[in-house]
């Protein structure tokens, strides 16, 4: 069978490299052009003192020695190639690295002559050792199998054992049994070296019955296994699952002779945490003094990371600071697990305050706890950050950050970091697209989420479970049942199996749109597609028919429910206690809440709601008070929702004092009030003032100084006020663009899509053209742009020839469009 080439890994290991190689690329000459000036400077005498050298240096690469090594045999000493590969490794250090090419072309050179055959052997080892991937290993076996063929240079056992590591390190382990078995066939004597490299191999990749035959040919060659040995086999078995045999290793170690280390010990630690036994791994931990072991940081660690996953967060503080106390420094891992479990549970600024050996991979942490918390701003200053410290952002942080601003519904932002990637030629994923898809369909701008799967496949990337799930989920929230149930039905011709998520938003748009026929009938498909439902699935089908009256049919299922194996949640408690409210059943609603605090589970914000919305719907609203009391003491935090039904049932009272208490309340509770707060008490405000004047805010006057004013706005009611004035007055809007501009804002796309219609409309033609300009520069994504500007916009409005000069510009200013969508514009003229 014959192997696929396995593309190199090192740019991804090694940034600085990467970074080294991609800015030279950028200032180089054509490489023919490179090579043939250095081949000319090189067969001058003194070339090193040669004055067209020295300017040459910042652009040469490890590609252009290899080049020149392989461009003319003839035209070029052995000394003088030798001399040459050194000396520019010394001017260029540290970033400059010769591949395995440049070896190659360079031993080519020098085996002809038997005088540079020790050099020889010194430079075949620097070969294996220059082998950054995979691909690299497989072309030094087969180099050093040619050169031994050519010139009679036959590896010696040192050469054997380096070629081995580097083989093992790839894991390539039928060529690295290959080569051992050359070994035997070429009659070299196997070391302790050798066979180790053999038995570590094979323990790497959990592969312990292989590992033994190579073991127990160590004592057949009168060797003795060594600590390197049996500390392989504690990590194969391992690797293998089997914590208690890789103990046995361990514990017959001493006997044998060889003292454990601390790399023996860490191995089972680690182990031992993989198997979630927290306890035995920190017993062993405490024992490492008794072999004269200290712990190391990969030790500390491994600890470190397992307190963390099983959410012991205090013990593994306590281990950190151990670290610090006992002189070992943390390394970049150990910041990297501790803030990424601090921004898991949402104390991001304390993991800020533990940014102090930062990596792509420790800002990255930060970023998306930043994300997941909302604080979108907070993670493009920590981007900001990392790039001012010469830290390259890579495609994991553009996915944070494009999944933050489409949580926020912040849509073009994200679109527009796409295009950041893109520029930067970072590849997006399927986490990318499915982000970006999410947020559109957020915002229900369906068309752009489809023309996004197709920019998908486009690139080569196949839609998931998820993509397919998001879409599906997100139509029948829009209400558009048949188009989502066509996206079900066409799954299984894309290789998707449909998941309990999928079924779920069906029937829950089914369930919504009183079709529960429907709805049961998609329930009953799950199990004939092998599909379990989950609590979410039941939860809403337990709505469903509580919802028309079926209060005994819905007990009935949750019991169905329960028969499965699956808990009953506090949302199915929710569904049932809200209906029996709503009925006015409140004795028997407090049943099923005792019900519930007996069984173990907990009532959340949701259902003590619920029972406050039914007090406050009769007046009662003491009842509703006792509950705010009683949810204190429980430690529950009240919501929005709760203290704005509080608002409005005073309000209805005429207690206008105690509604604004209850506003205090919220502010003291640091809750923020909802757009429905405030038109509650507006209302009830209103209604105490007979002759009250309605103070309106005009939308069409003239600001003062309206740059300050955007200054000092909330960015999601400056986009809103944009929104308004697009649909009243053009001209103002416009100035008001070119403003939020000015000042940082991105304004909405859709918004300015209705801005230039409409001033192309009026033939303010000079504007509109300037407008969409200001769009481009601002760091939209351009094939958005295209999308809802141009087609969704002005092609829709007939508008064909303002569509074209848009074109025109864009392709002026040098925006490029992928090819879909110039394809689609160019339709969507002829067909107009």
């Amino acid at each position: 069978m014959r192997r696929k080439p396995i593309p190199p890994i090192l740019p991804l290991l090694n940034p600085q490299r990467s970074s080294f190689c991609s800015s030279s690329a950028a200032s180089e000459p054509p490489l023919d052009h490179l090579t043939s000036q250095l081949l000319s400077i090189l067969s001058q005498p003194n070339w090193q003192k040669h004055p067209s050298l020295k300017p040459l240096i910042p652009s040469i690469s490890p590609s252009h020695v290899s080049s020149l090594f392989s461009l003319n045999l003839n035209s070029l000493s052995p000394q003088t190639a030798l001399s040459f590969f050194h000396w520019i490794s010394l001017k260029k250090q540290p970033h400059f690295i010769h591949t395995v090419h440049s070896h190659s072309h360079l031993l080519s050179l020098l085996l002809p002559f038997p005088s540079f055959l020790p050099v020889a052997h010194t430079l075949r080892i620097s070969m294996i050792n220059s082998s950054s991937s995979a691909s690299d290993a497989l072309f030094v076996l087969r180099r050093l199998r040619s050169l031994a063929a050519l010139h009679n240079f036959n590896l010696t056992l040192r050469s054997y054992n380096f070629l081995l590591m580097s083989l093992s390190k790839f894991s390539l382990l039928d060529d690295l049994k290959s080569v051992y078995l050359d070994m035997l066939r070429d009659s070299v004597a196997l070391n302790l070296h050798t066979l180790n490299t053999m038995v570590n191999a094979y323990c790497k990749l959990g592969n312990v019955a292989e590992a033994e035959l190579y073991f127990t040919k160590i004592a057949a060659a009168g060797l003795r296994p060594d600590t390197f040995s049996y500390t392989s086999l504690i990590l194969g078995h391992c690797r293998n699952k089997d914590v208690d045999s890789a103990h046995r290793v361990f514990r017959v170690m001493p006997k044998k002779g060889c003292p454990r280390n601390e790399v023996s010990y860490t191995i089972l630690i680690h182990g031992l945490c993989e198997a979630d036994r927290i306890e035995e791994a920190f017993e062993l931990f405490c024992q490492m003094g008794e072999d004269k072991c200290e712990p190391t940081v990969h030790t500390y660690t491994v600890l470190v990371s397992a307190f963390c996953r099983l959410g012991k967060k205090s013990e593994a503080m306590k281990l950190f600071e151990e670290m610090a106390e006992k002189g070992c420094q943390p390394n970049v891992h150990t910041y990297t697990v501790l803030i990424d479990s601090m921004c898991k549970e949402y104390k991001v600024d304390e993991a800020r305050k533990l940014l102090l050996v930062p990596t792509v991979v420790t800002y990255n942490a930060l970023i998306d706890g930043y994300c997941k918390e909302g604080k979108v701003e907070a993670a493009m200053d920590i981007k900001a950050l990392m790039e001012s410290n010469k830290c390259s952002p890579n495609a994991r942080t553009y996915n944070e950050l494009i999944f933050g601003f489409c949580k926020r519904k912040d849509v073009n932002q994200a679109m527009a970091l796409l295009a950041k990637m893109l520029n930067l030629k970072l590849e997006p994923s399927v986490i990318t697209y499915n982000s970006l898809i999410n947020g559109h369909c957020k915002a229900g701008d369906f068309n752009c989420a489809y023309r996004l799967v197709n920019l998908m496949k486009d690139s080569g990337l196949v839609p998931d479970q998820w993509t397919y799930s998001v879409l599906i989920d997100s139509l029948c929230k829009g209400g558009r049942l048949e188009e989502a149930y066509a996206q079900l039905d066409s799954l299984k011709d894309k290789g998707v199996k449909p998941n309990e998520v999928i079924f779920t938003a069906l029937i829950d748009g089914y369930c919504k749109a009183g079709k529960t026929n429907d709805a049961h009938a998609l329930f009953d498909r799950m199990f004939t597609e092998g599909c379990v439902p989950n609590t979410c699935t039941y939860n809403t089908l337990v709505d469903a028919l509580c919802k028309e009256g079926k209060l005994q049919d819905a007990i009935l299922l949750v019991e169905k429910m329960l028969s499965t194996g699956q808990m009953h949640t506090p949302y199915t408690y929710s569904i049932l206690i809200k209906y029996m409210l709503k009925e006015g059943d409140f004795s028997h609603a407090h049943r099923l809440f005792n019900e519930m605090v007996c069984s173990g589970s907990q009532p959340d914000v949701f259902i003590y709601t619920s029972f406050i919305h039914a007090y406050c719907s009769i007046g009662d609203i003491e009842e509703a008070e006792k509950l705010m009391v009683k949810m204190s003491e429980e430690g529950i935090r009240a919501d929005s929702l709760t203290y704005t039904l509080l608002i409005n049932t005073y309000g209805r009272l005429g207690l206008l004092d105690s509604a604004f208490g209850v506003l205090k309340r919220m502010f003291d509770a640091c809750c923020e009030p909802s757009h429905y707060t405030y038109s509650f008490l507006i209302k009830h405000l209103s209604l105490s003032k007979t002759n009250a004047n309605i103070v309106r805010l005009d939308l069409a006057s003239n600001f003062t100084d309206i740059s300050d004013v955007w200054k000092t706005m909330d960015y999601q009611i400056a986009l809103e006020l944009f929104e308004k004035m697009v649909l009243q007055v053009y001209g103002e809007a416009a100035f008001l663009l070119d403003t939020m501009i000015e000042v940082g804002y991105l304004p909405a796309l859709e918004s300015s899509k209705l801005l230039v219609c409409g001033l192309f409309n009026e033939d303010n033609i000079e504007k509109a053209k300037a407008v969409f300009c200001s769009l481009l520069r601002c760091g939209y994504n351009f094939d958005e742009v295209a999308w809802k500007v141009l087609h969704d916009g002005l092609l829709k409005r007939g508008l064909v020839n303002r569509c074209s000069e848009l074109i025109t510009i864009m392709e002026q200013m040098g925006c490029k469009l992928h090819p879909q969508t110039y394809s689609m514009l160019i339709d969507g003229i002829d067909g107009t």
